[in-house]
């Protein structure tokens, strides 16, 4: 990289350039240092053009690149997070980061789905009411290559839904590459200049073979081994510290570790955050830390469907609010709202049909293991293994719902699902502030 900057503060600037990797941090931070050299903030108004790479067509993408900049000057074209140097090759990889962010980043997993459908040749809508289910592990095993499949019962409606709860649509497709890569290979317009960045790329892609050998290709391996992890970080952690003349104590590093597990995006977001949080104060003391650095986003979501269960107004206010200051988007919230409302409901449903032993809302996790559990196990059949479905869910699940249904009735229940689904029509139709439409609905559920 010291070479790549080197060259273009000399004015050896590159027709294109690819940045991909694991490591969206790095690719993220070196594509701003690259833009920062070669591009000052006075000419980015009509200068510098940034396109969503998974939606953007190529048509429009190539009108970008012929058009030469309006005043004759440097002409930047980004395409961030580009699907173009994906291939069937990498269907595998992206399963296993649908199945690795659904929990903690079901966004960022549904990004990495909609990649998929893309790459595979499907589309939402063939996937849509049990459409996935007309995929035999044969034909999945065939296009997945290296994965089996034998749990996609379990992830594959969940990612649906959660797509259905974003209101995303397929994205754009790949065709036409040919004309782009005929376009790179004759040359862009003078003052123009190309920029991708990917996370998936199969090198043996045209388009990939071009750009290596008339532009530049960095790679941004996922950097594995904990001895590695942290002395990346600390060494992009210190960078960022000298920016803004701060240095991070010792307890501070160690306590900002256990909170992130040196995980190098994350661990940078919070870093940053922290240099904002200590204001004029030189150094970010351990204290600052156990302050400003939160829960994580999947620790909050329970923090707020367990409150909803046990009616607990101020937890649950205040859980939301942590999950709206992180960013999570409110359609995600309202999904996991509405799998804890079905949870009870069905826990309910057992309950009331008088085929389990008897219990109250004080017993044991080790009671519920031996005798409970047993029984609901015995009321499940082969045929009803769907991830919607509590006999699927694990047992600490079961158990919070058993526990937490006896606080609502039947009907009441049916009424919350009804609620949520009034919700979802609302977040969709009207100007409303999100995050004061879920309050009500919470205060709602838990004083009634």
């Amino acid at each position: 990289m010291e070479k790549i900057f080197a060259n273009l503060k000399k004015g050896i600037i590159a027709p294109c350039y690819l940045l991909y990797g694991d490591e969206e941090y790095l690719v993220s931070e070196n594509l701003t240092k690259i833009l920062d050299i070669i591009i000052p903030p006075s000419d980015r108004d009509f200068g510098l053009f940034y396109l969503d790479g998974e939606n953007t067509d190529i048509d429009s993408l190539i009108e970008h690149i012929l058009t030469p900049s309006l005043f004759g000057e440097r002409k930047i074209i980004v395409v961030r997070d580009t699907t173009l140097f994906s291939s069937r090759e990498d269907l595998a990889k992206l399963v296993q980061k649908i199945r690795g962010n659904i929990d903690e980043n079901p966004a960022r997993a549904a990004k990495y789905f909609l990649n998929f459908l893309k790459t595979a040749g499907f589309s939402l809508d063939d996937l849509q009411n049990s459409g996935w289910q007309k995929i035999t592990d044969d034909e999945w095993s065939r296009m997945v290559k290296g994965d089996q499949g034998e749990d996609r019962q379990k992830w594959l409606p969940r990612i649906l839904e959660i797509c259905s709860g974003l209101c995303l649509t397929d994205a754009a497709g790949a065709d036409g590459t040919g004309r782009l890569e005929e376009i790179l290979k004759n040359g862009l317009p003078a003052g123009n200049c190309l920029i991708f960045s990917a996370e998936v790329v199969d090198k043996r892609k045209k388009l990939y073979k071009i750009i290596e050998e008339l532009g530049v290709v960095l790679h941004f391996a996922e950097v594995k081994g904990e001895a590695a992890q942290k002395g990346m970080l600390q060494k992009e952690a210190r960078e960022l510290l000298d920016r803004y003349g701060k240095k991070l104590s010792p307890a501070a590093w160690i306590a900002l570790g256990k909170k992130t597990g040196f995980e190098l995006r994350r661990s940078m977001s919070e870093l940053d955050k922290l240099i904002s949080f200590i204001g004029e104060r030189s150094i970010v003391e351990k204290e600052d830390v156990d302050e400003a650095v939160g829960k994580t986003k999947e620790d909050q979501i329970f923090a707020l469907t367990n409150a909803l269960s046990e009616k607990n107004e101020l937890a649950a206010l205040e859980a939301l609010k942590n999950l709206m200051d992180q960013g999570i988007h409110h359609l995600i919230i309202l999904t996991m709202m509405v799998r804890e409302i079905r949870f009870l409901l069905q826990a309910r449903v057992l309950v009331d049909s008088g085929k389990l032993p008897k219990f109250n809302q004080s017993i044991e996790y080790g009671w519920f293991q031996k005798t409970l559990y047993p029984a609901i196990n015995e009321l499940n059949t082969s045929a009803v293994k769907r991830e919607g479905l509590i006999f699927g869910q694990h047992p600490f699940v079961v158990y919070n719902a058993l526990r937490n249904c006896v606080r609502f009735t039947y009907p009441r229940l049916i009424g919350l699902l009804d609620e949520l689904l009034e919700l979802e029509r609302s977040f969709k139709s009207s100007a409303s502030d999100p995050q004061l439409m879920l309050e009500n609905f919470l205060i709602k559920a838990c004083t009634n």
